[in-house]
């Protein structure tokens, strides 16, 4: 198997944390699926850094002072909650129906507040609309970055790749180590991650590592959407502050050339 590739464990993600990275990794950063079972309290103050985010379930959320009521039933039509909180915070989970999260944990000297982000605090935007016959049209979501948490060590966030169509187009790469973790609408459901010239297919429950600054597209396989998590994070005095195109593909970005279109289909 690549290196860069992590499947889940056979048959699933159990109740409990299942690690799959570790901050001392090429990724540098604490990366888990954590599953609650109903009625389950999950209570730590982390020495790190941490973001929860809620893929599935209903759970109260308590950081600090701070409490909400965290609901989500479908990863492709809502936007994500998400509990972040800064080093010795105190964080309590309390499931009110079976609950699966994501957890990332970095190392962070710097104190802050926390925040519970609900769907309404989340960005999320239509991408690549009008491009190439709206071949790479997908949604972007994100959560928090520098703009609005400047102490955090972590960019967080959420694609949904339309089935059939390419995401993270056209092909861009940062310095920044990144992490995909992937959902499909059906079971049996794939696409396609690359890694510069390398691709990977990748299936639901499956997590990506991206690093070398390496282009990283996306594609979904017709019939099937994509969800992906990412996750990005800061290396020291270089932040992430966005991408940089491939250059010979840039002109899909101008919008005025549609790219091959048959003159008939056969």
């Amino acid at each position: 198997m690549h290196p860069a590739l992590i499947r889940p464990p056979a048959g699933g993600f159990p109740f409990g944390e299942t690690a799959l990275c570790h901050e001392q990794d090429d990724v540098a950063v604490d990366f888990s699926v954590v599953r609650q079972r109903a009625g389950e309290t999950l209570a730590r103050a982390d020495d790190k850094e941490c973001a929860w985010l809620l893929l599935d379930g209903t759970a109260e959320a308590r950081a600090g002072g701070l409490r909400a009521s965290l609901s989500r039933a479908s990863l492709f039509h809502e936007r994500p909650s998400v509990v972040h909180a800064g080093p010795a915070t105190e964080v309590a989970l309390i499931a009110r129906t079976d609950v699966e999260w994501l957890l990332v944990r970095a190392t962070n000297d710097r104190s802050f507040a926390p925040r519970i982000f609900l769907p309404a605090d989340c960005q999320s935007e239509p991408r690549g609309q009008g491009l190439v016959q709206d071949a790479c049209l997908r949604v972007v979501r994100l959560v928090f970055d520098l703009g609005n948490r400047p102490e955090s060590q972590l960019v967080l966030g959420e694609v949904i790749n339309l089935a059939g169509r390419w995401s993270s187009y056209p092909p861009h790469h940062h310095g920044q180590p990144e992490l995909y973790h992937y959902r499909f609408t059906r079971p049996q459901g794939y696409g396609h991650a690359e890694l510069g010239d390398e691709v990977l297919k990748v299936r639901s429950h499956d997590t990506v590592k991206i690093t070398g600054a390496l282009d990283h597209p996306q594609v979904a396989a017709p019939g099937y959407g994509m969800y992906y998590a990412w996750i990005v994070r800061h290396r020291p005095n270089d932040p992430y502050r966005g991408f940089t195109f491939a250059p010979e593909h840039a002109w899909i970005l101008e919008g005025s050339d549609p790219g091959y279109q048959p003159k008939e289909l056969l």
